[in-house]
């Protein structure tokens, strides 16, 4: 079967084409920006890509058209589509009906991975404690794990890990993408307000987080961080399943930090130790992950502590601080930062290992930031930092200036040589956007390098 995917570069949207082509479709589809690291898998995978909406998806000759919550009424494509007789799904729908039940002897037991932040970190965490176990499971997972070559996998076993998103589903589908998922094992990590294009306030989030809870069958499992205020809320609304919960205090799991930056820790399930953790990563929320990600994987049947031997050889995700290169003593890292809350966490948690400066470079890219819903958390969440460099997009309804708290450029070359020329050796810089930046990340290293030859 042809499959022709609507919004294919988004990271679900891409993983799942990437399982499509997998189960042995042919599979095409478009997107509006085309860039690393889906692109790369997406090319590697032999599926052809349309560069923009302006077109009709019956010019591929598709059997079906897969839907992504990027598409909206209006554009030629999604118009083309409708006035034509060619069948359509949502992606999270397709997933359902072909992955996780349509296609097996048995239905898949998922484990999804929910909440504000850390579900592509978790769930990659997850997918390799699994892995490292011999359950060879499959996955499909928001990013680019470092552990796998892919980002999704149709996997040889029934356990099935996925990043489950709380945003809409498809233009003509709004719930949640993860009521379609049917989970048997449910990571909450966390959660407070975020999509404030499809979301009017947090009350809303929450009821498609019990809506979610609903489907959860009375012998699977919730795990959630004990001090997590909203979430308390959605478990008082109605939970029928066994649950566990976490945190560095208090919980069934619990984690003592052993370093400043949560590089080592040591981990207790109901007061008994089960060893301890180092690892590369840093930050108290990458401990939460850990122990959720631990939390679920003995769900399955993997044993804590051999769980906690595979941590330390956990890779990471790309464009979750990852080092893009050192160019005369001056350190480079991308992070998928976007939200107030992740950015603070993430330069909070790199902050012990700076030596020199902490640098932050932000663009507040997604719809929630462009909006500037959250933006007066902003200022707060930079305070780890020695220095903040905004760049304002041609989206964005207001302007980072009115912050007072760094500098705000416009121009991606001028912010690029203000960075380069400021930065000095030791110093860290902390690149985050959830886009590509306008390729912001290779430029400075090229700039970089000039001032320092």
């Amino acid at each position: 079967m042809h499959l022709h995917f609507l919004g294919i570069c988004g990271t679900f949207m891409g993983s799942l084409a990437i399982l499509a082509r997998e189960a042995g479709h042919e599979v095409s589809g478009s997107d509006r920006q085309v860039y690393p690291p889906m692109s790369d898998q997406l090319a590697a995978a032999g599926i052809q890509l349309h560069q923009g909406f302006d077109y009709d998806p019956q010019d591929f000759q598709p059997d079906r058209v897969i839907v992504g919550n990027v598409m909206r009424r209006g554009l030629p494509c999604v118009e083309a589509l409708l006035n034509s007789s060619l069948p359509y799904t949502s992606g999270p729908q397709w997933l359902h009906d072909e992955v996780l039940r349509g296609r097996q002897a048995e239905p898949r037991w998922v484990l999804a991975v929910a909440g504000t932040h850390g579900k592509t970190t978790t769930a990659s965490m997850l997918a390799w404690l699994l892995e490292a176990a011999g359950m060879q499971p499959g996955f499909l997972i928001g990013g680019v794990p470092g552990n796998f070559p892919v980002s999704a996998r149709l996997g040889a076993s029934p356990f099935f890990v996925i990043e489950a998103d709380e945003y809409d589903t498809a233009f003509f589908d709004k719930r949640s993408k993860f009521v379609h998922y049917a989970p048997r094992t449910l990571v909450m990590n966390n959660l407070e307000f975020d999509h404030a294009d499809i979301f009017a306030d947090l009350a809303a989030i929450q009821t498609q987080f019990h809506h979610l809870l609903r489907i959860l069958p009375e012998q699977g499992k919730v795990i959630y961080p004990a001090g997590d205020a909203a979430l308390q809320q959605v478990l008082a609304r109605g939970c029928w399943s066994e649950s566990e919960s976490l945190g560095l205090q208090k919980g069934d799991w619990q984690a003592e930090k052993l370093a400043a930056d949560a590089s080592h820790f040591l981990v207790s399930l109901q007061g008994e130790k089960l060893g301890e953790v180092r690892w590369n990563l840093t930050g108290d929320h990458n401990i939460y992950n850990a122990l959720a990600a631990l939390a679920a994987a003995r769900h399955v049947g993997v044993r804590p502590q051999a769980a906690l031997a595979s941590l330390a050889e956990f890779k990471g995700v790309k464009r979750r601080m990852e080092k893009l290169g050192e160019v005369g003593g001056i350190q480079v890292f991308d992070d998928f930062a976007h939200h107030p809350t992740a950015i603070a966490t993430t330069l909070q948690g790199i902050r012990p290992r700076c030596q020199g400066r902490l640098l932050a470079v932000i663009e507040p890219r997604s719809n929630t930031m462009q909006l500037g819903t959250l933006r007066s958390a902003l200022v707060e969440s930079v305070k780890a930092a020695d220095q903040v460099f905004w760049f304002q997009g041609k989206e964005m309804s207001w302007s980072p200036a009115e912050l007072n708290s760094g500098e705000n450029f416009t121009d991606l070359e001028a912010l690029c040589q203000a960075v380069a020329k400021e930065a000095k050796a030791g110093d860290y810089l902390v690149l985050m956007s959830n886009g590509s930046f306008g390729g912001l990340h290779q430029k400075l290293l090229a700039r970089l390098a000039e001032e320092n030859s």
